[in-house]
Order: structure tokens, then sequence, then C-alpha cells
């Protein structure tokens, strides 16, 4: 049987070691020869490459296993890169989160003017990565879900159409393994989903087991009281912060009878609800560098110290979800599997009355060409409106990216839900220029 080389690039990441160990629980499916990092970090690299070296050497050590910084050597004989770059690290994300605090504005990495000064820093990144991957191993696939996904997607098709490039995303993942527990069904995957919307911004049809049987009427009956909160979901000991957003869920579900919303709405449809639970001096990038990075660069120390793995937690528990998705796809291209997977392409003619060249987030199938999108058709007016007001935003980012132009931002942020109004967008993004002065291009 075949055997694959992966690299994943953004190395240094908290959430690298979980996904290691997600390749190597699933090898059976993903036969692999070789697991390499890539990080322009290095030292923040060699903590976390330290420990998985010792987790291949333990669980798999025929696999052979590399850390480096020199591109050329991270991106020759690959198969699949697993892209979760994250350009500035969390201090940057810190002032994406509290400078639109200051202003009354939701402070968020993925959505509103956090996730727009995040795009900002995230498009040369990302595209300098697939320019590795294309020029070392043309034939590899990069499975990217580097946020924010949207915006980033947008500017792989702007910039790279002919790129192999998969834009995926985790959110919805999690999101349907809370519903499954909701409606006892014991695997999301046991759940035949319909789905539609951007990348955070997307909305469920229609879910029904494999008997047919509709699913929404109990999980919405669940969902108008506690949102995503399922007992798992509460035993997981998840942040404050991702409680709130599981929760929050439940304030907005009833603008649409017929459909069930996505986590990340909470901050266009209660912006003001989202803004009063923030707290600007203490916002998510403090969590998380006070709980994910601390516990998951001790774990990797005390590896390295030990010389063992011995199943020791590397990550937290939501990790898994984050993990198995990228083997899903991977397995997916291998194999040519068709499995059916919600991913952010180009929508040509996929929701019928949105524009073609929208990125959407929708079902579909995934073989050894590609993916091959599903039809959804009409979708209505609520989320018409909404989604074609949130991917002139993401266009207008990446324009605004490709010419400098500060207009263009100054017309994203004024655009974006998010943010009440022009002047209040000026000064947020006068703000986020100084803030960013080391990473966007200069605007004029």
């Amino acid at each position: 049987m075949r055997q694959f080389s992966v690299v994943i690039a953004g190395g240094g990441s908290t959430y690298t070691p979980s996904i290691v160990v997600m390749l190597l629980n699933n090898t059976y499916r993903l036969p692999l020869r070789k697991i390499k990092l890539y990080d322009n970090d290095p030292e923040r690299q060699e903590v976390i490459a330290k420990a998985c070296e010792i987790i291949i050497k333990e669980k798999n050590p025929e696999i052979e296993f590399l850390a480096t910084a020199d591109p050329e050597e991270a991106y020759t004989d690959i198969d699949f890169c697993l892209a979760h770059i994250r350009v500035g690290k969390l201090p940057m994300r810190e002032l994406d989160e509290k400078i639109p605090l200051k202003y009354g504005v939701v402070g968020q990495e993925t959505c509103g003017p956090g996730g727009i000064a995040y795009a900002m820093r995230s498009i040369p990144g990302v595209i300098e990565n697939l320019d590795y991957m294309e020029k070392y191993s043309p034939n590899a696939w990069m499975l990217n879900y580097s946020n924010p996904a949207a915006i980033v997607a947008e500017a792989a098709r702007r910039l790279r159409p002919n790129s192999r490039i998969i834009n995926i995303c985790d959110m919805p993942i999690a999101c349907e393994e809370h519903m499954a527990e909701i409606a006892g069904i014991p695997d999301r995957k046991e759940m035949d989903v319909r789905y539609y919307g951007l990348n955070h911004f997307g909305w469920w049809s229609d879910i029904r087991d494999k008997q047919g049987n509709d699913l929404m009427p109990k999980i919405r009956e669940y969902m108008r009281e506690h949102g995503y909160l399922s007992p798992q979901l509460l035993a997981q000991g998840n942040e404050q912060s991702w409680l709130d957003t599981y929760e929050m869920v439940k304030y907005f579900m009833d603008l649409d009878p017929n459909t069930i919303p996505e986590t990340y709405l909470k901050y266009y449809l209660i912006p003001d609800m989202a803004v009063a639970h923030s707290n600007i001096e203490h916002t998510r990038a403090n969590e998380v560098m006070e709980v994910r990075e601390k516990k998951v660069f001790e774990a990797c120390r005390e590896i390295t110290r030990s010389g063992a793995y011995e199943g020791m937690k590397v990550g937290l528990d939501s990790d898994e979800n984050h993990a198995s998705f990228i083997v899903d796809l991977a397995h997916a291209l291998a194999f040519n599997t068709k499995e059916r997977m919600l991913l952010i392409v180009e929508n040509n003619g996929s929701i019928s009355n949105i524009s073609d060249d929208a990125m959407v987030e929708i079902p579909c199938l995934v073989g050894s060409s590609g993916y091959e999108p599903l039809t959804i058709g009409k979708i209505p007016t609520f989320q018409k409106g909404m989604m074609e007001e949130q991917n002139a935003v993401e266009k207008l980012v990446v324009e605004a990216w490709i010419e400098h132009s500060y207009t263009k931002l100054w017309q994203a942020l004024t655009l974006s839900k998010t943010v009440p109004s022009a002047t209040i967008a000026k000064k947020i993004l006068d703000d986020l220029i100084a803030a960013n002065k080391d990473y966007w291009p200069e605007l004029h």
C-alpha cells in the first residue's frame, strides 16, 4: 500500500502535537512514511518538535521525522501540506481583539475588525507557503485551515486560481458533534446534513439520521434553551468564552425557524451581547496564552525531559475535532472515497441566487481529483442578504491587500455588520494600522 509524506506548516502551533497523534492513530487509514514540521520560528517549533519526535518513535518508529525552518527541505517530497499558520502569533491576536473592544465593537480573531486585521497578515503567509509547495512538490495538496479561512480562501482564489489548495474549517464539525449528542446519535457521521453559508457564517437547513428521520425539531427544541451546550461539552472543561459562544446561539435561534445557525453568527446577529460578555482586559487571546499555551508547552517539555510519551495528554479534550477532519480529508483525497465534507469553495452556481465567485462553505464530495461541490439551490432572502454583505467585506479585504488601499480596507470595516458606523471604522482602522506596521503593506 502506498505511504504518504506530510508537512505541517505552523509546526510550532499548540495544535501540532494533537495533529501528530491523530495522524499516528490513523495510519490504518492514511499510511505514512514521513512527517515534517515547518515553521519560520525555529525556537518555538523546537519545543514542539522534540516532543513529537519522541511520540513518533514510541508509536510508529518506521515513520521518518524532520523539523525544519528551511522551506525547500520542508516542502520537497510531500503529498500533503497541513497548513495552520498564525502570522504575528498570539500577541497580535490580543491586539486584534482589544483594539475593536476599545470602541465597543466585537473583538474576535476571525470576525469583524479582528478578523480583517488577521487576514491582512495571513494572506501573504498562506500564499508564500502555497508557492513553496507548488515549487518543490507540485502534485501535493495543501489542506488549509489557517484563519481567517474565508478571506484566505478568497485570496487564494484571486491570487492562485489554479493551485492545489483545499480550504476547510473544523467549527461546523464541532457543532455537528454537539448536535449528534443532543439528538442521541452516537456519531455525527451517522447524520445526513444540508448546510450552506460562508466560513464562520452558516446555517443547517436539514438534519436526518440514516433512516431518514428528521432530527431538526428535537435539536432545535433543545437549542432554544441551551444553545449548543450539550452535557459532553460542559464536561470537557472548556474556557468560559467558548461556553458563552456555544450558549449564546439560543438568543437568535428563532430568527429563522427553519434552520440551525452556526455559533459565530453571534458576532453578527447579537454583537451588543457579544461585546457585553467581553472583557477588554482579558480576552480569548489571554485565555489561550494562560491555558492552552501553558498546558501544551509544559506537556511537550515533560515528554522531552522524560524521554517518553506513554499516552500523556498533549492537548485539550476538544483537540480531537480539530485534528480528525484533516485525516478525513487527506484519506478521501488519497483513496478516492468520495466522502461528503463541508469545504470552502467557489460557488459557481451551487447556491443559485449568490454570485458565482463567492467563496461559500457547502457540502462537497472529495476524491483523488479534488472536490465536487453539491447543489444547494436558492436560499432564503435573510441568509442571502447577510451572506452578500459579508462576502463583500471579504472581497474588499483581499482587494485592499492587493492594491494597498486604505479606502477599501475602510470600506470593508464600514460594511461589516459588527461595526456601527464609518467613523468608528476609521478609528479602529487607524489603530490597527499602527499595531500592524511590521506586517501589513503600507496603505495609501
